[in-house]
């Protein structure tokens, strides 16, 4: 017959085993999802960056063009020979200046249609060992059909669009260099003139999407709108040029994140689109993303299973002692596998229960250290120091949440859009234009101080006003003028002279059927606000 103490030693035994089995399986799963939520985050935070940095670029070669397309516009006053002559010449000395500032630049060009002038053919200068640009032949456009858009796409395409369009990757006639370009069709008086390009090397897009990688075997990659892959590092160029290969079943979905199979690997991906229209890909093997979570289950099924050992030797001594502390550690397992990492354990006791109840505090610190510094990464503007895009996101989906609740919520949103900052940019440097942008973020800050601060975008700031920002919106607004006011004064450097458009939206429940109503109704008002600006005040400098 066994004893009570046996009995009640075994009951507890089989109960402790229970109690961290059950603290165990919940915890893997917590692990598990949390790993899956931080590894598409971390995906998608690495795919945003590469798409920024790509289409910022994409972003200065238009920007260039367009400067050149504004000249034309102001400079073209006939189309007849000797004005088409003289005016050439002054856009090829434009076009040289602005195209020198732009990197990747293999060619440029303003090529005339021949049906507007059979003598002036306008210009092409190419730069293909890095030396400086040199005038090349022109292209005989009368050799091709003006219809056909399958050939010398760079000037059938704009002329037959009638628009500025980016054109996918091509060999370069007479050049045999594989290329993008930008081109701009120019008009004079509704006559179609020419088209103004510019050809990018192709390598200077694959240089930065080869910068992207994760763990091993991570890696990114461009495709187009229809599936053909446009770059990818791990396929030769050979191959991309002849066979046109397809992105793997799956990948043109809608969905952000994609679980796909390639050559018997299972992958998880996020693409975002560029401003090109084609689709940036970070692509990582499954296997990869689960090597933390495998590890942290193995872990755990060791720590734990050593402490039921151990727990399971000394019981018969400490039975009274033991069950304590161990509901109050399986307590808190159940908090954390809840996502409530704010638990400390108080017991302290040199047995094994205090062994383990110490592991677990480390535990959970090392993991609320772990969390706390992937959101102060991730969710943290580099420049200004306030939360950015991916923070105001969450934001807005926690707000609406609280929205739909019974009782509602009262807030309002707050658009910031910096004026001159391009200009400030481009005369006095992107220091100062970064200086401009943290004073601009500061006197927000300041002034709706109970209130969070985004940076969405380059220029552009939102604030969320809730409790007594919001009751004192109106207060704060004009507090908020009034300081930007104050520093616009001639004697101040510029990047010191606050400019900023905003507007003030507040949530109305019975027009308002989700935040971004109210945040589109905040940039209509803002937009409203900055074109009043531009009407009242023109500072000196920008003259």
């Amino acid at each position: 017959m066994r004893s009570i103490r046996a009995r009640i030693t075994l009951t507890t035994v089989c109960a402790i085993i229970l109690a961290m089995t059950v603290a165990a399986v919940f915890g893997v799963v917590a692990i598990r999802d949390m790993s899956n939520r931080d590894s598409n985050q971390m995906l998608y935070l690495l795919c945003e960056t590469g798409q920024k940095n790509l289409d910022s670029y994409f972003r200065s070669v238009e920007q260039s063009l367009e400067m050149v397309s504004a000249y034309i516009e102001s400079d073209l006053d006939g189309i007849d020979d000797a004005h088409l002559a003289a005016h050439t010449k002054r856009v090829d000395d434009i076009f040289a200046k602005i195209t020198y500032q732009t990197n990747g630049v293999l060619t440029y060009y303003y090529r005339i249609d021949p049906e507007v002038s059979k003598t002036v053919k306008g210009f092409w200068f190419v730069n293909l060992d890095g030396n400086g640009f040199v005038e090349h032949e022109v292209t005989d456009i009368t050799l091709y059909d003006k219809e056909d858009t399958s050939s010398l796409v760079w000037f059938t395409v704009p002329r037959c669009t009638g628009r500025s369009i980016w054109l996918p990757p091509y060999i370069t006639e007479n050049l045999d260099v594989r290329v993008l370009s930008y081109n701009i069709p120019i008009y004079y008086r509704d006559i179609f003139v020419g088209v103004i390009g510019i050809e990018i090397d192709y390598r200077t897009m694959a240089e930065q999407v080869d910068h992207i990688t994760l763990y091993t075997n991570g890696y990114a990659f461009i495709n187009d709108a229809e599936g053909t892959i446009i770059y990818h590092p791990r396929i030769d160029l050979e191959t991309l040029e002849t066979n046109h290969p397809k992105v793997p079943e799956g990948l043109l979905s809608e969905s952000r994140y994609i679980r796909y199979n390639y050559e018997g690997v299972e992958k998880q991906a996020v693409w975002l689109p560029l401003i090109n229209g084609m689709r940036l890909n970070v692509s990582v093997p499954v296997s990869e993303l689960n090597v933390s979570l495998e590890r942290w289950i193995l872990e755990i099924v060791l720590i734990f299973s050593a402490l039921v050992a151990v727990i399971g030797l000394f019981i018969l001594r400490f039975t009274g002692r033991i069950i304590k502390p161990l509901q109050k550690l399986t307590e808190a397992a159940e908090q954390v596998n809840n996502d409530n990492y704010d638990v400390t354990l108080d017991y302290d006791g040199p047995d094994e229960v205090g062994i383990l109840t110490r592991a677990f505090n480390r535990l959970i610190n090392h993991l609320k250290h772990y969390i706390s510094d992937l959101n102060d990464r991730a969710y943290a503007d580099a420049l200004t120091g306030v939360r950015n895009k991916g923070a105001y996101n969450i934001f807005t989906q926690e707000l609406e949440t609280q929205r739909c609740k019974p009782g509602g919520c009262e807030f309002a949103v707050c658009t910031f859009d910096c004026n001159n900052l391009k200009l400030i940019n481009d005369r006095c440097g992107h220091d100062k234009g970064d200086l401009y942008l943290k004073r601009v973020c500061a006197v927000i800050c300041e002034t709706f101080d109970h209130s969070p601060v985004f940076r969405i975008g380059g220029d552009e700031f939102v604030a969320v006003l809730q409790n007594t920002d919001f009751q004192n919106r109106e207060e704060l607004i004009r507090r908020y003028d009034e300081r930007c006011a104050a520093t616009r004064k001639p004697e101040a450097p510029v990047w010191e002279q606050l400019d900023v458009a905003r507007g003030l939206a507040v949530y109305d429940p019975k027009s308002d059927h989700e935040v971004e109503d109210v945040v589109r109704r905040a940039d209509k008002l803002m937009y409203e606000n900055k074109r009043k600006q531009k009407k009242e005040r023109k500072p000196s400098w920008l003259n």
